[in-house]
């Protein structure tokens, strides 16, 4: 049996399979070595996995998971897994999930839009270019928890639309001084400015929530995409903001004349594929 988790900054999906049967499920609250101790992540594993997932005679894991890009932060994760497990692991990046769920043994510029926004060219194996995400204060253009800083940004700066801030302020019921602490003072400010996502698509029939979302999206071509070689390589998207606005990723992609190959919400049944396809575990 092998265990399969991929990690965003949000949420971890966890798979125990066994030949080409998955045998258990769960969701976690999201695993990032740049936010969480080591410790912290243990108590994260031990609390919300169900004691069924610890019971079971795992022979490998792979772990893939946001902010695993340094051998530093790699090793925090695996210390934490392999004192919970007591089984050989492999931690990866999320973005190599993307790139191996996407294109599996193939070459191509796999695309994550979700929380987080990144990219890469895949040689079918591993990631040998990458255009650095840089997070959400530097960079993540097109994530969640860009749309939601730049949403919240206009509405405490009376810029939106008034009755879109008054249904934000109705739904969320916070005020001013809660979103800063939210922001400032709290950990995964991240989380929260994506969570303002999932509103502005209950609104994308207006032209300000529109514009917004198509605004960063372009962005994400712009200083992403269009730094690879998408001419001669297929180009798949994957993560809650594509699947949400998959109109809206296509459409721009039809202004720089680019095919997406598939737009996906969720990389796991592509790494369950690929590590049943796959060959034999290396640590």
């Amino acid at each position: 049996m092998k265990l399969i988790a991929e990690s965003g900054s949000t949420k971890t999906e966890w798979c125990i399979i066994e030949g080409n049967s998955i045998i258990d499920h769960a969701f976690t609250d999201g695993i990032n070595p740049f936010f969480q101790t080591r410790r912290e992540i243990s108590r994260c594993i031990r609390l919300q996995l169900s004691e069924k997932f610890f019971s079971r005679k795992l022979e490998e894991i792979y772990f893939y998971g946001a902010g695993c890009t340094s051998e530093e932060k790699k090793v925090i994760v695996k210390t934490s897994l392999i004192a919970q497990f007591r089984t050989p692991t492999q931690i990866n990046s999320d973005l190599l999930a993307a790139a191996r769920s996407l294109f599996g043994q193939d070459e191509g510029i796999a695309c994550i839009l979700g929380t987080g926004s990144n990219s890469c060219f895949y040689d079918g194996n591993d990631i040998v270019k990458n255009v650095k995400s840089l997070g959400y204060i530097l960079g993540d253009e097109g994530s969640g928890a860009v749309l939601g800083k730049m949403f919240i940004s206009d509405c405490l700066k009376d810029l939106a639309p008034k009755h879109i801030t008054q249904a934000f302020y109705e739904l969320y019921r916070i005020s001013v001084d809660d979103v800063l602490d939210l922001v400032y003072n709290k950990p995964f400010p991240n989380r929260f400015l994506s969570t303002l996502s999932f509103f502005l698509s209950e609104h994308i029939e207006n032209e300000y929530v529109y514009e917004l979302i198509y605004k960063n999206i372009k962005r994400f071509f712009k200083r992403n995409v269009l730094q690879y070689d998408y001419q001669n390589y297929p180009v798949s998207f994957i993560g809650s903001v594509a699947h949400n606005y998959s109109d809206i990723l296509l459409q721009v992609s039809k202004e720089y004349d680019i095919e997406i190959k598939q737009i996906v919400e969720s990389p796991m049944p592509g790494l369950v594929k690929y590590h049943t396809l796959k060959l034999p575990f290396t640590i």
